[in-house]
C-alpha cells in the first residue's frame, strides 16, 4: 500500500511550501523594519508545517478510526480515500474490510436467532448447568414441564424426583438413562440425557429430558392387544372342536343304545387338542420368560462338531459341516447357546432340504469380534420377512408355531449378543450372530 503519485507531488509541494515560508522567515528577520512581515512568514512556516503534518498522518488517523469503531462494534464507519491522501487503496481496503465485517455480523446474527428458536422451540425439555449460572431451564418445553421454576440449584429440583436432582447435580454423568420424574400430573417416566460442552472456556451441561409415559403406555396396550388376540384365536381354534366333541361324547353316552366306542373316540381325541393346547400355553410361558445366563469358558470346536453329529442324525439327506478353529474359545452359556444353534440348525436342515444337494454349514471364526453363522443352501429368507421373523408366534410353515426364532433370539439378546439374517454367496440363508464384548 505505498504511496500514489498524488501523494508524492503533494508531499514535495507541502516541502517546497516549508523551505520557502521558512526562507521568508529568515529574510524577514535579517531585514530591518518588517514586523509584519515577519509575522506573516511565521505563520506561512507554521501552516506548511501543518499540513505537511495533517497530509502524512492522515493514513494513522484512517487506521485508528477503524480500531476504534472495532472496538465499539460500529461497522457501518467509511472511509474517504480521496483528499489527497495517495492511500487509497488502504482507504478502499479498510471500507471492503468493515463491509465484510458487517455482513458477517449480520449473518451471524441470523443464524444465532434461528438456533435460539430452534432450541426455544425443540419439544424436547432442554436444561443446561454450569457453575456460573447453575440450573437454567433454556427452552419452552422445559419451562413447560418443569412450571418456569426460578431455581438454579439442582437441589431445588428434588421435589420433581431425588434421581433427577442428582443427575443435574453429578457434574460427571453422561449418557441416556430412564427416570421416574414427579409431575404435577402424577409419576411419569422420563428419557434423561446428558453431555458436556465449552462455552468461553467453561464446562457447560446439557441435558435433556423426554417424557416417554404415554408412548410406553401405547406401547404396553398395542403388545397387550396383540398378546390377548394371538392367545385368543389359538385357544378358540383349540377350544371350539374340544367344545364339539365334548358335546358329541355326550350324546353318545346318553344314546340307546349306548355307543362306547364312539365315545371312546371322541374323549380320546378332546384328550390329545388338550395336549396340544397345553403345549401351546407352555410354549408360551418359554417366550414370555426371559431365559438366565451361566457364562463358562469353552472349547468351540468340540461344541459345534457334538451339534452337528446330532442335528446329521435327525436329517441323514442333508451335508453338515462345522467349521472352526481348533483353539477357538468361547465365553458363553453353553446350554442356552446350543439351544439356540439347534434351533437355528434344524430350521437350515428342513429349508435346504428341497435343494438338489442340501447343504448346512455352523462356521464360527474369531478375530477382532467373535462371529457364529449358520448356512444353507435353500431358498433363503425374503427382505421384507427378515425382522419378522423373529417375532412370536410368526411362522411362514403351515406346521410351525412361531415359537423357536424367537426363543433363539432371546437367547441371543440375554448374552448382549446380536443376531440377523444376511444373504448367502452361493444363495440360501445365513444366521449371523456377532459375539460383542
Amino acid at each position: 500500500m505505498g504511496s500514489d503519485l498524488r501523494f508524492t507531488l503533494i508531499l514535495v509541494a507541502w516541502i517546497a511550501a516549508i523551505i520557502a515560508a521558512w526562507f521568508g522567515v529568515t529574510l524577514a528577520f535579517e531585514t530591518a523594519g518588517f514586523v509584519a512581515v515577519r509575522i506573516i512568514a511565521l505563520l506561512l512556516a507554521v501552516g506548511a508545517v501543518a499540513g505537511l503534518w495533517r497530509h502524512v498522518s492522515r493514513t494513522n488517523v484512517m487506521i485508528a478510526r477503524f480500531v476504534e469503531a472495532q472496538r465499539h462494534g460500529d461497522y457501518a464507519t467509511r472511509f474517504d480515500p480521496r483528499g489527497g491522501t495517495g492511500f487509497a487503496v488502504l482507504g478502499q481496503a479498510l471500507n471492503d474490510a468493515m463491509a465484510r465485517l458487517q455482513r458477517e455480523r449480520t449473518t451471524g446474527l441470523e443464524e444465532l436467532r434461528f438456533l435460539e428458536a430452534l432450541v426455544d422451540d425443540l419439544p424436547v425439555a432442554l436444561l443446561t448447568v454450569d457453575d456460573a449460572r447453575g440450573v437454567r431451564l433454556a427452552n419452552k418445553a422445559a419451562r413447560r414441564l418443569f412450571g418456569h421454576a426460578e431455581s438454579t440449584r439442582p437441589a431445588d429440583y428434588a421435589a420433581f424426583g431425588g434421581t433427577f436432582a442428582a443427575r443435574l447435580a453429578d457434574p460427571e454423568r453422561g449418557g441416556a438413562e430412564l427416570i421416574i420424574l414427579r409431575l404435577p400430573g402424577g409419576p411419569q417416566r422420563a428419557i434423561l440425557r446428558a453431555a458436556t460442552l465449552v462455552r468461553l472456556g467453561a464446562r457447560v451441561r446439557a441435558i435433556t429430558v423426554e417424557p416417554v409415559q404415554g408412548t410406553l403406555d401405547a406401547v404396553e396396550i398395542a403388545a397387550q392387544t396383540d398378546l390377548v388376540r394371538v392367545l385368543t384365536h389359538e385357544i378358540l381354534n383349540s377350544l371350539t372342536p374340544v367344545t364339539s366333541l365334548s358335546a358329541t361324547a355326550a350324546a353318545l353316552l346318553e344314546a340307546d343304545p349306548c355307543d362306547s366306542e364312539g365315545a371312546r373316540e371322541a374323549v380320546r381325541t378332546v384328550a390329545r387338542r388338550a395336549k396340544a393346547l397345553h403345549g401351546f400355553i407352555a410354549s408360551y410361558r418359554a417366550v414370555s420368560t426371559a431365559p438366565a445366563v451361566r457364562l463358562q469358558d469353552f472349547r468351540a470346536a468340540p461344541f459345534a462338531d457334538e451339534l452337528v453329529r446330532l442335528i446329521g442324525s435327525e436329517w441323514p439327506g442333508v451335508t453338515l459341516a462345522a467349521e472352526v478353529a481348533p483353539d477357538l474359545m468361547l465365553r458363553a452359556d453353553p446350554d442356552l447357546l446350543g439351544q439356540a444353534l439347534i434351533n437355528l440348525l434344524r430350521n437350515a436342515a428342513q429349508a435346504s432340504a428341497t435343494a438338489i444337494h442340501p447343504r448346512v454349514t455352523l462356521s464360527i471364526a474369531g478375530g477382532s469380534a467373535t462371529t457364529i453363522a449358520v448356512r444353507d443352501n435353500g431358498p433363503g429368507v425374503p427382505e421384507p420377512l427378515r425382522r419378522d421373523v423373529f417375532l412370536p408366534f410368526f411362522t411362514t410353515r403351515a406346521e410351525g408355531n412361531g415359537i423357536g426364532l424367537n426363543l433363539v433370539r432371546q437367547i441371543i439378546v440375554a448374552h448382549g449378543w446380536q443376531i440377523d439374517i444376511v444373504d448367502c454367496p452361493g444363495g440360501g440363508a445365513c444366521f449371523r450372530i456377532l459375539l460383542l464384548d
